[in-house]
């Protein structure tokens, strides 16, 4: 016969985790001797290491009872089963991990790789951080509601940035958001962004309250900015 202690030790826990088990059920507690004190078999040590190695393993405590008593086949069976719920949750994990190194880069967390590159190819550009952030934030909701939309709004958007003229009317409508809506530039470049999105193809439409929506959210309006949109299309494919 053996203590707590005794038996703590020889299976490799502490005193509070054989009181658990006994808690939860997994270990039988055995009444106490005429001293008060609770004392063990060597059967207790042998249940007691199977079922902190089975805990080890991974196996969830409200399963370890039933796997104790187990015979082979539906051993293996549970077994299995546990390793590819371990399995699913590992992949959760490193997707959880991925999505914390990439939230130190900031823009990364909410929008695809892809955007990334957009908005790093928009900073190099000259773009204002506030236009850098405005794009973000229409890309994380658009991308959340319309994601088929979106990917073919993104490749265009690339597309568009390769052409220099494009750059040009992106880098002018950047700076115009604080003009004055009677300043004399904004007919002129409404104007000019209408010439150039006249020769481009049509992009998928969305549901004009969502786009509106997005825009709201990403604060992608201002007093030029409407000025130019009531001389035509107010801006340039913004996303």
């Amino acid at each position: 016969m053996i203590t707590i202690g005794q038996l703590a030790r020889y299976a490799g826990v502490t005193i509070k985790a054989v009181r658990h088990y006994h808690k939860v059920g997994l270990l039988a507690e055995p009444e106490r001797d005429h001293s008060g004190y609770r004392r063990y078999t060597a059967q207790d040590a042998v249940d007691l290491v199977k079922i902190r190695t089975l805990a080890g393993a991974g196996v969830p405590l409200a399963r370890v009872k039933d796997l104790l008593v187990a015979g082979e086949d539906e051993f293996a069976a549970a077994i299995t089963e546990i390793d590819e719920a371990l399995r699913r949750r590992e992949e959760e994990i490193r997707l959880a991990r991925d999505r914390v190194v990439r939230l130190r880069a900031g823009s990364a967390l909410f929008v695809t790789p892809e955007v990334v590159t957009m908005l790093d190819l928009l900073r190099e550009l000259g773009v204002s951080e506030r236009g850098v952030r405005v794009e973000r934030e229409v890309w994380v909701l658009m991308q959340a509601v319309a994601p088929g939309e979106a990917a073919a709004w993104l490749a265009d958007k690339v597309e568009s940035l390769a052409d220099p003229e494009f750059r040009r009317i992106y880098l002018a409508h950047d700076e115009a958001f604080g003009f004055a809506p009677d300043d004399p530039r904004l007919p002129a470049l409404a104007e000019r962004t209408a010439a150039w999105l006249s020769g481009r193809p049509p992009v998928p439409v969305v549901d004009p309250e969502i786009s509106a929506l997005a825009l709201e959210a990403a604060g992608a309006s201002s007093p030029a900015w409407d000025a130019m949109r009531r001389h035509g299309p107010g801006s340039p494919r913004r996303t």
